[in-house]
């Protein structure tokens, strides 16, 4: 049986000030299809296409990724991915890095790509507040995310303003320098740098509205095999994060 030990608080700047509010889009301008092929960041191997359509005030979003660190210890590795907004519209060059360790953090790419406006996660919430919840981020080294949801108004703002970006987060630990390797993340401390620093991200573009194909799908397809979402740490214990940004660890089963 899993027992509940504690609790631990996302720091307030994980889903302060990287994230906005949710309120829904108000208005709109006709119908758009936005896209974006993603670039690499921190010395990432992996790529990755979006899609965002449009219509209305719904949006219709297809992230498909391949090539990213495949496990995390020893489970599938879960990825974060959002759309960032209200920034530069941009993706951070090496020179973000002002820290000099070798990896350009989350908070030093804020200002170029911005506060996380929608999350595209596998299943359930997209607002800012499930930024950080792995139950819904995707599983393993490539993997498809399809959603449909109501956009707020920061996302739709951005979005028609070419400043949606769209960034994945999770790196490979043996990739980097000694120093980035053993540092902690600058949004959860008790997890490691390379969780949550951006692996991709792409400026979504306005382009030709797709034309549909069947009924849209939601949710997740991955390549790995479905996990809690659950990163372990040793000792029988496992990390949980919930929606809202508070993270659980909890005493794992023995087999």
């Amino acid at each position: 049986m899993n027992k509940t030990l504690r609790f631990l608080a996302v720091p307030t700047l994980a889903l302060g000030a990287l994230a906005l509010s949710s309120a829904p889009a108000m208005a709109h301008d006709g119908d758009h299809s936005y896209q974006s092929t993603l670039g690499q960041l921190n010395g990432s191997t992996a790529t990755g296409t979006v899609t965002v359509d449009v219509t209305g005030t719904t949006a219709h979003a297809v992230l498909k990724v391949s090539g990213l660190p495949e496990t995390f210890m020893d489970a599938p590795y879960p990825h974060v991915q959002h759309i960032h907004v209200g920034a530069q519209g941009v993706c951070p060059a090496p020179s973000a890095d002002t820290s000099g360790d070798g990896v350009i953090s989350t908070t030093e790419g804020a200002p170029f790509y911005g506060a996380i406006g929608t999350t595209l996660s596998t299943s359930g919430d997209t607002s800012p507040a499930a930024g950080l919840d792995l139950t819904v981020a995707g599983q393993g080294s490539s993997y498809t995310v399809d959603r449909t949801f109501e956009l707020n108004a920061e996302t739709a703002k951005s979005l028609h303003d070419g400043t949606a970006v769209v960034v994945v987060h999770g790196l490979d630990p043996a990739t980097l320098s000694p120093e980035a390797a053993a540092a902690p993340s600058d949004l959860v401390p008790s997890l490691p740098l390379a969780a949550t620093s951006p692996a991709l991200c792409g400026t979504l573009a306005a382009g030709q509205m797709a034309m549909p194909v069947g009924g849209a799908d939601t949710g997740v397809a991955t390549t790995a095999t479905d996990n809690t979402g659950a990163i372990a740490l040793g000792g029988g214990l496992a990390l949980v994060a919930l929606a809202g940004g508070a993270y659980m660890i909890r005493r794992r089963a023995a087999a």
